[in-house]
């Protein structure tokens, strides 16, 4: 535990004093860090972000695997041309929760499924075919289901 609290004490304090650098010194350190040139004409604000993040990866570790897959399915849909409201990451849900929201005067139910959702007996890989098969209109489904709303609520308690 000392030698965590020792390394993120040196991590603030190298990342503190990239600000104070010169732009050479930032371009030595990036190929300390990184084992090779910076881009050829980086703006030097887009250096000391780039390299602070790399001196705290290196030293306390980077993303968690599932955040890098979850990144790499969102790139992936956007290359596909998805908007963002599909690309973007739908809070994870168990297989079993059930989703219900009120609409017309009826109500709906969604099961989360291993592979994706269940509607009526009929499978759906997202929750916004379910939002458009329902009002006959393009839905984003987190935000049809107030997903969205929720997660907002949990990420304003972290700020």
């Amino acid at each position: 535990m000392a030698k965590l609290k020792s390394a993120e004490y040196n991590v603030r304090r190298s990342i503190a004093r990239l600000p104070k650098l010169r732009r050479q010194k930032l371009l030595t350190l990036w190929k300390e860090v990184y084992g090779r040139e910076a881009p050829t004409a980086i703006r030097r604000e887009l250096l000391i972000p780039f390299l602070a993040y790399r001196i705290q990866e290196r030293t306390i570790g980077g993303l968690k695997r599932s955040t890098r897959a979850e990144l790499s399915r969102i790139s992936r849909a956007l290359d596909k041309g998805l908007d963002t409201a599909e690309a973007s990451p739908c809070p994870r849900m168990k297989p079993g929760t059930r989703i219900i929201r009120p609409w017309k005067g009826r109500s709906i139910e969604v099961s989360v499924t291993e592979s994706g959702f269940d509607y009526r007996g009929a499978k759906y890989r997202s929750l916004s075919q379910i939002a458009r098969e329902i009002t006959g209109t393009r839905w984003s489904g987190p935000a049809f289901f107030g997903l969205n709303r929720a997660r907002q609520k949990r990420g304003s308690s972290n700020v």
